[in-house]
């Protein structure tokens, strides 16, 4: 059973830290093939939601300007020629800009937004947890916020297959 949760932790903070890889594909397949013990709900979401909150963490801190981005990763100071992705991507800049000064001044609407995106996953948490860093928002906040929301989502996820089995049949 160790394994399978030291697996399933690896798998979490990959996920956080590369979105092309699915945490929940992952569940939901190891819930629902059986080839190995079982293991509670709550504690596959909690063990996943762990994982995901540790790895977000980069990104909040890398935000936050605490993390030096590889050499890769950092913009480059080359002057460019004026298109229509650079004055795209000024708006963007200026509306990023805006919202994180909204952001700044209504910490409570931050820590709002970021539970619900843990949850739900909309707006998407990635943008979500960078918003946060950039925002300066509490470290503390972003922990519980995020580890609460992401329990309960993976909680949900991993218990969803056996309800299905168990409730619909009653309705048909």
């Amino acid at each position: 059973m160790l394994l399978w949760l030291a697996l399933s932790l690896g798998v979490a903070v990959g996920s956080a830290l590369c979105p092309l890889i699915s945490v929940e594909l992952f569940l939901i397949g190891m819930v629902v093939g059986g080839h190995h013990p079982p293991i509670a709900c709550w504690v596959l979401g909690g063990v996943i939601a762990i994982g995901q909150v540790v790895g977000k963490l980069l990104y909040f801190f890398a935000a936050r300007g605490h993390i030096t981005l590889p050499k890769w990763l950092r913009p480059k100071d080359k002057p460019r020629r004026v298109t229509w992705l650079t004055l795209v991507w000024a708006k963007v800049t200026v509306w990023f800009n805006s919202l994180r000064r909204r952001c700044e001044q209504h910490p409570k609407l931050m820590i709002a937004t970021t539970g619900v995106s843990s949850v739900v996953g909309m707006p998407p948490f990635m943008a979500t947890t960078v918003l946060a860093g950039v925002a300066r928002m509490s470290v503390m906040a972003f922990v519980v916020t995020t580890l609460a929301g992401r329990f309960i989502r993976f909680t949900a996820l991993a218990a969803s297959p056996s309800l299905l089995t168990h409730v619909l049949p009653h309705f048909a």
